[in-house]
């Protein structure tokens, strides 16, 4: 089983805003950190938007943020929002006409693994991921910058300094 890029930068861009908190983080400057288009961003930051997972501030000093703490959105949660498809071989698809359904054990063997893994991704949170902040903020070069917070207006609240 492969995730879809899809999945990979909507975790990336959770962990981006959660390493930059209480900042706010800027559709660019997380698509250039990761070498994507802004383009491709803005249609991932959709879903995660409407979901809850994410939030945005409109206006000059905009942005996006942690829809809701890192330590409750679990990478399940992410993965569910941006995978299409869990089938793992043909028969989990509708359709299916395998002549064995309902008598192969393959069918109840990757289904069985299919929930350990949704029980592993369950277990895991954006915060987790997003502990070793200095370092991935380094990684993204976050480190010598500053984070702008802003109210819901976008309006500057204060400047918070880089660690």
């Amino acid at each position: 089983m492969r995730l879809t890029r899809q999945s990979n930068y909507a975790i990336r861009t959770l962990v981006y805003c959660a390493v930059n908190e209480p900042g706010l983080s800027r559709v660019a400057e997380v698509a250039r950190a990761y070498g994507i288009s802004e383009l491709f961003l803005f249609k991932l930051i959709k879903p995660l938007v409407e979901t809850g997972l994410l939030q945005t501030v409109r206006g000059r000093h905009g942005g996006i943020k942690l829809g809701k703490p890192a330590d409750q959105i679990t990478l399940l949660d992410t993965i569910r929002l941006t995978e299409e498809n869990f089938a793992l071989a043909e028969c989990f698809e509708e359709g299916a006409d395998c002549p064995l359904i309902g008598e192969c054990d393959l069918n109840g063997a990757l289904r069985e693994a299919l929930g350990a893994f949704f029980e592993v991704l369950s277990r895991h949170t954006i915060a987790d991921l997003a502990s070793k902040k200095r370092s991935i903020r380094e990684r993204l070069g976050l480190s010598t910058t500053e984070a702008v917070n802003a109210n819901e207006a976008g309006d500057i609240v204060n400047l918070i300094p880089a660690e």
